[in-house]
């Protein structure tokens, strides 16, 4: 099995699902992990049973012995296609920057360079003795990045 041919096998099954690819693995055992992400709302069950039959359909499990796997992309995993950074547009992330630094704000906008965050930071202002809360919105290179991911929060 490889990669790219699980790929072209199981896109049209994927898409037509109103989802998209997020990632494939493949293990030397034969352990195959398909993620997907729907375009809009959530991954739900026929989504991942639809992917699976497509390539239950595709591959003979009696001439290659494999293990399929097929759900969403997880809450607490990094982006690693545009498709979820379009579809994050408007929400909470977590930003880790080259260098260490962690931002938490909301995704702007997104594209094939980079991604737009606006957040809040406490810093000193002119003037003040307190460092006080100041709203910034600022561009982002993907090559200054380290990984973008969902900011979920649990309320009490």
């Amino acid at each position: 099995m490889e990669k790219e041919l699980i790929e072209k096998t199981i896109r049209a099954a994927v898409e037509q699902r109103g989802c998209f690819l997020v990632d494939v693995t493949l293990s030397k055992d034969n352990d195959v992990v398909v993620s997907i992400e729907k375009e809009v709302g959530d991954v739900d069950l026929d989504d991942c049973v639809a992917v699976n039959d497509a390539f239950l359909a595709a591959f003979d499990k009696d001439v290659e012995d494999y293990s399929l796997t097929v759900s969403s992309a997880g809450l607490d995993q990094p982006f690693k296609v545009a498709g979820q950074y379009r579809k994050a547009v408007g929400s909470p992330v977590v930003v880790l920057l080259k260098g260490g630094s962690k931002l938490t704000g909301v995704l702007t906008d997104a594209d094939d360079e980079g991604i737009s965050l606006r957040y809040s930071k406490k810093e000193t202002v002119e003037g003040k003795k307190k460092k006080e809360t100041v709203e910034h919105e600022d561009r982002f290179h993907f090559a200054e990045i380290n990984s973008v991911k969902p900011h979920v929060e649990f309320k009490k």
